[in-house]
């Protein structure tokens, strides 16, 4: 495998190993990325990097986190993004904790993490009647050079919770919120969610900055 500290002069890195989500941030930034000339790559374009324990108390501060992490260990401009839910009823959470929600009933129903995740939430709000299911996804997205400048942007999407989960297209918990069309994330097509969602916001509002100083 080659090292793209070596000739990569012009590229940006992203931290994570997700080809997916690679791929949806380069659509994201396509035209940030065209205007600059930087090309979009992954962790695993290097070898030998470790993990990073997201163990901060905001998004911002676990992008910030794998983004300098990314950075410093490659010497390029780095990008990274922390994401979850907000439900007003549990006042902001799951939060940073979306991701592990259900602990080791994930493990321990053989559902999957995502399932699992879901499960436990629509259980915690079965009472709590349609009015009051507001939530909404925040993502926090964040730039961060060699040279230690740091920038990092927010990005929001609301809606309501649904009582079981619609829709295929999507993960996490795109199946459970309903946006005000009527279709939960996971109903919509990858072209319309980037339109709406909070990584989409988040990462469109970050473009900006990544043109101001990478020009």
């Amino acid at each position: 495998m080659t090292d793209p500290r070596a000739d990569h002069a012009r590229s940006i890195v992203l931290a994570t190993r997700n080809a997916h989500k690679v791929g949806e941030l380069r659509d994201i930034l396509a035209d940030a990325l065209a205007r600059t000339g930087l090309q979009l790559i992954g962790l695993d374009e290097f070898s030998g990097l470790e993990d990073v324990v997201e163990s901060g108390v905001t998004f911002a501060d676990n992008a910030l986190l794998k983004a300098r992490c990314a950075a410093r260990a490659t010497g390029l401009p780095a990008l990274a993004d922390d994401s979850g839910l907000a439900v007003d009823v549990l006042g902001g959470s799951p939060g940073v904790f979306s991701a592990r929600w259900a602990g080791p009933l994930a493990e321990a129903t053989g559902a999957g993490r995502d399932a699992a995740n879901n499960q436990l939430l629509l259980a915690q709000l079965a009472d709590v009647p349609d009015a009051h299911r507001g939530a909404g996804f925040v993502c926090a997205a964040a730039l961060v050079l060699p040279d230690g400048r740091e920038v990092v942007r927010e990005g929001h999407c609301r809606g309501v919770l649904a009582r079981e989960p619609r829709g295929t297209n999507g993960f996490g918990y795109d199946p459970l919120l309903v946006r005000p069309d009527g279709r939960t994330l996971a109903e919509h097509s990858s072209t319309e969610k980037h339109a709406v969602s909070h990584r989409g916001e988040a990462f469109r509002a970050l473009a900006q900055d990544l043109e101001d100083l990478l020009v």
